[in-house]
């Protein structure tokens, strides 16, 4: 009776942890189809990119509810940045980026930085350009410590230099000087009447 008890017991035992096992291989193991890959990619891209319409939208009506990070350096920040950003750098120069491999104090004045944020608003990050990586990399590093933030979609010199490459035709007549400033302090957007093609529907960009 009592082996017959142990060989019921094993059973169940054993079953738990192939089912487990089961379940955890078809979760972890299990090829996504191409239809799963395309719905990450845009469930990733919606919840991580900020247009820079609607960074300009914010400005012009005077929303608070966001902050923006400068990523490049202090020279280049004090030199020109968009308005209203606030320098974290993660290059020490112009042409010295931080190693974050190497350089543990610079890694934890980064993260500690971006910690003593205010989290209520909408945290958004630039640096020099669309295919920059620095905003990507920063991205990582603080997702790998519970700091979750956006990034704008485009950089530094589309803003200054190619305001007519991501402008709709009646913006490109906006003065993109209006939304630079210089110095050490962010400056502050003029709340202002601008036509903006994008709508505030649900496509809206």
């Amino acid at each position: 009776m009592k082996q017959s008890f142990k060989i019921i017991i094993l059973a169940i035992v054993f079953g738990a942890l192939a089912g487990a096992l089961s379940t955890f291989i078809v979760l972890n193991f299990q090829t996504p189809s191409q239809e799963d890959l395309i719905e990450d990619f845009y469930l990733t891209e919606n919840a991580v990119h900020i247009s820079p319409h609607s960074l300009r939208k914010k400005m012009d009506k005077g929303y608070k509810n966001f902050i923006l990070v400068d990523l490049r350096s202090p020279q280049e920040y004090e030199q020109e940045h968009i308005i209203g950003a606030i320098n974290i750098p993660t290059y020490k120069d112009p042409n010295t980026s931080i190693s974050l491999d190497h350089e543990q104090e610079e890694k934890e004045r980064l993260i500690g930085q971006f910690r003593e944020l205010d989290f209520s608003k909408e945290i958004i990050t630039y640096c020099y350009s669309m295919p920059c990586m620095t905003g990507r990399k920063v991205g990582k590093l603080l997702a790998e410590n519970n700091i979750y933030v956006k990034t704008l979609n485009i950089g530094w010199n589309e803003w200054k230099y190619y305001w007519g490459l991501w402008n709709h035709d009646v913006e490109v007549k906006v003065n993109p000087m209006d939304y630079v400033a210089s110095g050490k302090e962010p400056g502050e957007p003029k709340v202002r009447e601008l036509p903006s093609p994008c709508g505030k529907g649900e496509f809206s960009c």
